[in-house]
């Protein structure tokens, strides 16, 4: 079975290439719904197993907002999008103009908010996916979960081995004063996986 860890240079070269259309369309989106300017910097493409996952965000006990859907289509997979507990609650005040700082939990508006976000930013990592790959993929109705990292990611990726191999995308958004860390995670089903390695295999 294919090993995402073992990607040739032509296929990283690819996930970055998508990591960088997927965050450039994700900030415009972005921007767009906040009407302010927001900057990006340059993902950073990870290939980890799924039970390595915890660690990328923070540790199984930092407290992370986790938003997830499931991929349908010509593949099967999940997309998580995972932001750390600083990076929620700055989504959150620039989403709804609130002082979110010095806050440990999300109301209600802002976890509507931060679902409907995570919605724009993953879709916008779809389509970037979409595009580069030449297949049909859509997405579910998000979920969302703000908990430790360990039980965000139990929770979210139940139905798949803790040995999944994952694609991680880590980008920073920014604006002003504010940034914010999102960590993108494509979870293929080992079928789906065998389908992006080997579409990513051809040069563009």
């Amino acid at each position: 079975m294919p090993d995402i860890r073992s990607l040739s240079d032509i296929q990283l070269d690819a996930m970055r290439e998508v990591g960088n259309i997927g965050a450039a369309h994700a900030a415009t989106a972005l921007s767009q719904l906040i009407e302010k300017k927001i900057m990006i910097t340059v993902p950073k493409v990870l290939c980890l197993p799924l039970n390595k996952m915890v660690l990328v965000v923070g540790g199984p006990q930092s407290l992370i907002a986790g938003v997830a859907m499931h991929v349908l289509g010509d593949i099967s997979a999940k997309i998580v999008l995972i932001l750390p507990r600083k990076s929620a609650l700055q989504m959150a005040g620039l989403l709804t103009k609130q002082d979110t700082e010095e806050r440990q939990t999300l109301t209600m508006m802002e976890h509507s908010a931060i679902k409907e976000a995570g919605n724009i930013l993953a879709g916008a990592y779809l389509n970037a996916l979409t595009e580069f790959l030449g297949l049909l993929l859509l997405q579910s109705v998000p979920q969302l979960i703000f908990d430790m990292a360990e039980a965000v990611i139990n929770e979210l990726s139940k139905g798949f081995p803790a040995n999944t191999e994952v694609i991680c995308i880590e980008t920073e958004f920014m604006e002003s004063n504010r940034v914010i860390n999102g960590y993108f995670f494509l979870m293929p089903d080992k079928v789906s996986l065998d389908v992006i390695l080997r579409v990513t295999q051809v040069p563009k």
